[in-house]
């Protein structure tokens, strides 16, 4: 199996682990080759115990499985918690495959795909040693959904569960012992979902953090995430917002009832706000594992690991990320069209890519929303740039990007902000490549940044601060919540809770296609001898 990732430079090398393998070796090292661990197993370990050292640039949203949404913290979740279903720990297209986790299968669906009812595994226990019921599943969905106070995740359940007569408003304001009526529990092992339109996929919906189970007398709203309640093999220890978190096994973790996690290393560590350029060298000196973010290397770190003896140990494999630049509708002028069409002929995308880490490292040039893999992709480019011969934007690109500007009213340009996050070095530096090209014809731009952490639950995902601040531009990253081709953009946006249009809202227009993972470690790591791999991609 696949267990956890390492460094990127776009590219990924990293600090010890069981990898994938088979790849060309693309260099004179004596490593598994360049893009080795795409595809295939290598470096496999099961041997037990040490600690499994991680690091970060900055912190999570949430550790809190109810109350989170980027993509390496729902994975990292899995090693506390367990959600209905999960991925297949495994390489390749096999790790697209959804999998039974807490449930003994998949959903069994009826009513035309409108009631879907899953048992769960007998003998499951959380860290303090209760067993794990279907009503702790069901409490975590009814907080995670349908209450104020956590308010960083999606609202897929709530978008598709049929709702109480009066409208339900959560735990914590609706103490009643029915709950969310639309969510049966007949059963300790049983559990049943009325959803208001036919969902068939609603497999890969339960495989999100969202229904690892919470016990109802031990939720503490916001404060959870310093006292979660472990399913899984490990259980938290303590955890400093900003500083660390430590984990340690879960003394009431069972094997037998768990297919999915070996559970190798006997405690995991993850320091945070790290610079990234020290977690690189950590990585490449094996001081680290693994830089749970996986947005790739720095950039004094992407010659190093691809030198002869570097890069067999080192993998780029195209990813179903989208990085982009969102245009906010509700700042001024941008919620002209036309004013918005110049901010997209006038940014130079290949100097956003090139700032990212070049074609290697940034990804390709995106002209769609949905990334290439995707089953649903189709081609297309509905403003087309073409580039100078002595580089930049051409004239004539030039040229629609002033007329657009004439035609919303700002010949001579504006004024606006963009926000990047603060820790990540290489979307600043993206950033400062749009503010460049965009003065060129008259679009002044300030950058402002914030910690990734924060990014969205106090900055740019909150609508007031983002209208009183006047940031019209948010990069961002995007990626399908799960494979099939209806996880797209419109689906995710939907889902989302409607007072954040400022936030996490869908691309006005890309930037690029990122070929650089974003990683994230499974959920039965291992620390093998070696001093470099990979691991898997993210799938949320």
């Amino acid at each position: 199996m696949r267990s956890i990732s390492a460094l990127a430079a776009g590219v990924l090398a990293a600090g010890a682990l069981a990898a994938c393998g088979g790849g060309d070796s693309g260099g004179s090292g004596e490593g598994p080759g360049f893009n080795a661990a795409v595809n295939e197993v290598v470096n496999v370990s099961d041997k037990k115990g040490g600690t499994l050292r991680l690091a970060s640039s900055d912190d999570w949203d949430s550790p809190d499985p109810g109350n989170t949404y980027y993509a390496f913290s729902q994975n990292f979740a899995r090693l506390y918690g367990r959600a209905l279903t999960t991925f297949k720990p495994a390489a390749g297209k096999e790790s697209l495959e959804v999998v039974p986790d807490l449930a003994t299968g998949l959903g069994t669906p009826s009513n035309d795909s409108k009631t879907w009812t899953y048992k769960l595994r007998t003998g499951v226990k959380f860290s303090d040693g209760t067993t794990v019921t279907s009503k702790d599943v069901k409490y975590a969905v009814e907080r995670s959904n349908f209450s104020k106070e956590l308010q960083l995740g999606p609202k897929y359940f709530k978008q598709y569960l049929v709702d109480n007569e009066e409208p339900y408003k959560g735990p914590y304001e609706d103490d009643s012992e029915k709950g969310l009526e639309s969510i049966e529990t007949p059963d300790d092992q049983t559990i049943v979902f009325n959803l208001s339109e036919p969902f068939s996929e609603f497999d890969y919906l339960v495989a999100m953090s969202q229904t690892m189970p919470v016990p109802k007398d031990k939720d503490t709203g916001l404060k959870y995430e310093t006292a979660i309640v472990s399913s899984g093999p490990y259980k938290v220890d303590s955890y400093q917002r900003g500083k660390q978190m430590t984990l340690s096994r879960n003394p009431h973790w069972d094997k037998n009832t768990d297919p999915i996690r070996k559970a190798l290393p006997d405690k995991i560590t993850v320091e945070l706000k790290q610079n990234g350029d020290d977690i690189d060298q950590r990585l490449l000196s094996g001081d680290l594992e693994m830089d749970i973010a996986g947005v790739g290397v720095q950039a004094a770190a992407q010659p190093k690991v691809l030198a002869a003896d570097q890069k067999p140990y080192v993998d780029n494999p195209v990813q179903g990320y989208l990085r982009y630049m969102a245009l906010n509708q509700h700042v001024k002028p941008l919620d002209n069209v036309h004013c918005r069409r110049a901010v997209q002929y006038a940014t130079d995308k290949v100097a956003a890519q090139t700032a990212y880490g070049g074609p290697l490292a940034g990804g390709d040039v995106a002209t769609t929303v949905q990334p290439t893999n995707l089953e649903s992709y189709q081609k297309f480019d509905l403003y087309p740039q073409k580039q100078a011969e002595s580089g930049g934007l051409d004239e004539a690109t030039i040229a629609k990007a002033k007329q657009e500007l004439k035609e919303c009213g700002q010949p001579d340009g504006f004024t606006t902000k963009i926000s990047a996050r603060s820790d990540r070095d290489k979307e600043v530096a993206m950033a400062q490549a749009i503010q460049q090209a965009l003065k060129k014809v008259g679009i002044n731009v300030s950058i402002v940044q914030y910690p990734a952490g924060d990014y969205f639950n106090k900055y740019v995902g909150v609508p007031d601060y983002v209208h009183e601040h006047g940031i019209g531009m948010i990069l961002m990253a995007w990626a399908p919540d799960w494979r099939p081709a209806t996880g797209s953009c419109s689906r995710s946006c939907t889902a989302r809770r409607s007072s954040r249009p400022a936030g996490r809202t869908c691309p006005s227009w890309t930037t690029r296609r990122s070929t650089t993972r974003s990683t994230t470690p499974s959920p039965t790591p291992t620390r093998p001898p070696v001093p470099r791999s990979t691991a898997r991609s993210t799938r949320w």
